[in-house]
């Protein structure tokens, strides 16, 4: 029973990997049967089991098909007042080089947005602004999904650690801390960014480490803020320490400190060449939309509608309708013609279905998974079952590679607490260890693997219009997301 547990993990990973002519929505129905097979034969799951979990996963799905909605119809609109192309021809007022431009949005920005929305948020506003600056579409979402990491423990104010830790016997604030020592290891994200940005120029070598300097003191810049704040709590490292990240940016950049001496900008010709919009008109849809997404954080977070009756409460808080809301907002003041409103509306949700069926997919397996087996029989579930591997002396070692696997197939750093989180904290105590080390570990593997996220990768890629690639997309941020993985492996095998 055991090693049967494993079979829809490995058959997705094989699917994924070699299976090139399987889309993914074919790849997670084939592992959605596989998962009813085995939790109907071998694990004996009731049928109303089954109906409740698979409704469950459904309506988490939900969530992401607003997000995905919202954000296409967003940016859409935005595209067709060029208010995008305007904020990247902004930007070169800061600077002409395209290095320190890509780590300004694809970093800060990001962790800012990370702080206050998470779900995929981030690297959906980002990696069009990235395209606008003249990156192909295909490393611009790799390098906007790179920089949705190592905020990720502390985003959507601290949900991950309030939510997803919540009902374990631990002081969550010490998890905080711990975790934002370990997030040191989120000072190479801005590296693997410059990494791949340069990749396929010709000077790639000298354009990397001019740039090197510029790319470690922005890391440095958020992880040291982001963990003065955590001494303080757990909800606001990343939004304040983005804020103070930038800051200092700014700051020293304007002395001429960390900066590269050449600029390197792209020999082609990029929608800045167009006359911009005034800067208040560029940046005020992104204002608008951070204004409304901060007040709808702070006003319906908590307002939950319960069904009881699947142990399930959705919330009234989405990034998604914050999206949505400012598009009809903005779109008065755009000077479009409100005929092809309906159109961007249509041509928003065609986009949104396919992905929006994966996560669905995926969803459903995860609760399937959760709530499988039979207590009268003494059969636990498949995520019990899985548990049971994790009785090791090297546990601290692979804990962050559970956080983001548990991220990487639910594309949610809270949801992966959840699935393994009681696990890993059963697992510690067996082993002598401290429970709150090897959560702190797993929470930051969470925030590695959300690299990888499955949901996310879908909405980024599916904005941009490269849904075909995912495949590309995935196996071209692997190798960063692994790096980060095993020095984090290390740090809690030799530190914690």
């Amino acid at each position: 029973m055991a090693y049967l547990s494993l079979i829809p993990f490995v058959l997705f990973c094989l699917l994924l990997i070699f299976h090139h002519r399987s889309s993914l929505l074919h790849v997670s129905f084939y592992t959605l049967l596989v998962t009813l097979f085995l939790v109907i034969f071998f694990w004996h799951t009731p049928t109303a089991v089954i109906l409740q979990s698979s409704l469950k996963g459904f309506l988490v799905a939900l969530d992401i098909l607003f997000i995905i909605f919202g954000a296409i119809l967003f940016l859409e609109i935005l595209k067709k007042a060029k208010i995008v192309g305007s904020l990247a021809c902004h930007l070169e007022n800061f600077s002409r080089d395209l290095r320190l431009q890509v780590i300004l949005l694809a970093w800060f920005l990001e962790n800012f947005l990370e702080g206050i929305a998470g779900f995929g948020t981030p690297s959906t506003v980002v990696a069009p602004l990235l395209v606008a600056l003249g990156i192909s579409p295909f490393s611009a979402v790799v390098i906007a999904l790179l920089g949705n990491s190592t905020s990720v423990p502390f985003g959507a104010a601290g949900t991950p650690i309030r939510v997803g830790l919540a009902g374990l016997n631990l002081d969550l604030n010490t998890i905080a801390i711990t975790t934002a020592k370990i997030n040191f290891i989120g000072l190479l994200v801005p590296v693997f960014m410059l990494l791949v940005l340069v990749s396929k120029q010709r000077h790639r070598q000298k354009l990397f480490f001019e740039g090197l300097p510029f790319a470690i003191w922005s890391g440095v810049a958020f992880v040291l803020p982001a963990y003065f704040i955590s001494l303080f709590g757990y909800e606001f490292p990343s939004i304040i320490g983005s804020i103070i990240g930038l800051g200092l940016v700014l700051l020293t950049s304007r002395l001429g400190l960390f900066v590269p001496k050449n600029i390197f900008r792209l020999k082609i010709k990029k929608t800045t060449h167009l006359q911009p919009l005034t800067f208040f008109k560029t940046l005020a849809p992104y204002g608008l939309f951070v204004l409304l997404l901060i007040a709808g954080k702070f006003l319906f977070s908590k307002a939950t509608f319960s069904l009881p009756f699947l142990n399930h409460s959705i919330s009234l808080f989405n990034p998604g309708f914050v999206f949505i809301a400012t598009s009809f907002i903005v779109f008065p003041f755009l000077k479009i013609k409100s005929k092809p409103l309906k159109g961007l509306i249509k041509s928003s949700f065609i986009r949104t279905l396919e992905p929006f069926f994966v996560v669905a997919i995926m969803s459903i397996i995860v609760q399937l998974m959760n709530n499988s087996g039979d207590l009268s029989k003494n059969i636990i579930s498949i995520t019990k079952t899985i548990a049971g591997f994790l009785n090791t002396s090297f546990l601290p070692y692979f804990a962050p590679f559970i956080g983001a696997f548990g991220s990487f197939i639910t594309g949610s750093a809270t949801v992966s607490n959840l699935m393994f989180g009681s696990s890993l904290y059963s697992s510690g105590l067996l082993q002598h260890l401290s429970p709150q080390n090897i959560l702190s570990l797993a929470l930051v593997g969470a925030g590695a693997g959300n690299m990888i996220a499955l949901a996310d990768v879908l909405v980024a890629a599916t904005v941009l219009g490269i849904s075909h690639s995912l495949r590309r997309i995935l196996l071209a941020i692997l190798p960063y997301c692994l790096i980060y993985l095993i020095i984090t492996g290390v740090i809690g095998l030799i530190f914690l």
